[in-house]
């Protein structure tokens, strides 16, 4: 079981290029009801890389902020949860506690664990921190994804509730260490793309991944 925070928000410009983002987010006080593609009211500003049905819901560990506004000084009063554009954040689990299709219960919505966030530069220019987003990649301080298996309503106070754990698969962090390898094991990577509930875009990228491997010797 693991306490969440909720939040949801629209698309509001940038502080330097004005470039829209849907990152601001402000916590949820009512109950909100969850669909395939995320929570009412929720908005992402590039449907390319964000959103969708396997990225409906995005959760933050809680305990990354301390990490960051460790490196990142003059950006800590910022670095709170719900700051990174996070639905979810928690303080009792992080990447190396889920696996890629676990299912969780929140509230009466079922969720499925479907890939690592992929972070990216908005993230500097929203808190003015040059290098924030590459840090958080190399040091796997990501969050990840859900999809909706089943939607449902979800209210503040309720818990993420584990109800099937995804048997012999590696966990979420053991997965993005394989993918960061400089040259990782065919092998290992087949059964990363062969994984039950694996994004779509995620599994693309590995196949590719695979592909140049397999050529390249």
């Amino acid at each position: 079981m693991a306490s969440i925070a909720l939040f949801t928000g629209g698309i509001r410009p940038l502080p330097e290029t004005g470039r829209p983002t849907g990152m601001y987010k402000m916590p949820v006080v009512r109950p909100v009801a969850l669909g395939p593609e995320g929570f009412a009211g929720d908005q992402q500003a590039d449907r390319r890389v964000h959103g969708g049905p396997d990225k409906a819901v995005h959760l933050y560990p809680a305990r990354h902020y301390a990490r960051l506004a460790a490196r990142f000084p003059e950006a800590a009063a910022q670095l709170v949860p719900g700051s990174l554009g996070e639905n979810l954040s928690t303080p009792d689990l992080d990447e190396g506690d889920v696996r890629i299709g676990d299912l969780w219960q929140l509230g009466s919505a079922l969720l499925q664990v479907s890939q690592p966030r992929n972070p990216c530069w908005k993230i500097d220019e929203r808190f003015g921190a040059d290098g924030m987003a590459g840090f958080i990649a190399e040091h796997l301080l990501t969050g990840w994804y859900w999809r909706v298996v089943q939607p449902g309503y979800v209210s503040p106070g309720d818990t993420l509730d584990l109800l099937h754990a995804a048997a012999d698969t590696p966990t979420l962090r053991e997965a993005q260490l394989l993918w960061q390898a400089h040259r990782p094991a065919v092998a290992d990577l087949e059964r990363l793309a062969d994984l039950p509930g694996l994004a779509r875009a995620w599994r693309d990228k590995i196949v590719q991944r695979l592909s140049w491997l397999k050529k390249s010797g």
